[in-house]
């Protein structure tokens, strides 16, 4: 890869996590990455793994092909979105309830979705009288 396309790659990356309101530390944090990896990622001195740079496109909200070659356009049209298996999944979902709950979700910002969820399993684990699945607070805590 040129240095031309990789600075161009670093600043795609920037634009997208900019665009998604999201922090070096915000983003490292949803990707299970070193907030360095971030900053080097957007400072030209590497490059994330293809994985890491779909999971960053899927987070930010942008077109995988724009965020890794430039090339498309930087946010999926609105007919492209209707086609996606996210959409698809949201049509099937019967109960007025969890569409509800799902469509809360997708609208929220990236940054609050993973507090969202932990939400929700709490208060589902509170009422079952099961444990919650992960929380946040345990993955700081070692545990």
């Amino acid at each position: 890869m040129s240095q031309d396309t990789t600075g161009a790659a670093a600043h795609r990356i920037r634009i997208a996590r900019r665009s998604a309101a999201l922090s070096q530390a915000q983003l490292a944090l949803e990707l299970g990455v070193q907030r360095s990896a971030v900053s080097h990622w957007e400072a030209q001195r590497g490059k994330p793994s293809a994985n890491n740079l779909r999971q960053l496109a899927l987070l930010t909200g942008v077109q995988f092909e724009w965020l890794a070659t430039g090339r498309g356009p930087m946010t999926p049209s609105a007919e492209s979105l209707l086609d996606s298996v996210a959409a698809v999944d949201a049509v099937l979902v019967d109960d007025p309830q969890e569409r509800r709950l799902l469509n809360a979700f997708r609208d929220a910002p990236v940054a609050a979705r993973l507090p969202l969820l932990e939400l929700a399993e709490q208060l589902a684990a509170h009422r079952t009288g099961r444990r919650p699945r992960t929380t946040l607070g345990a993955a700081f805590e070692g545990g």
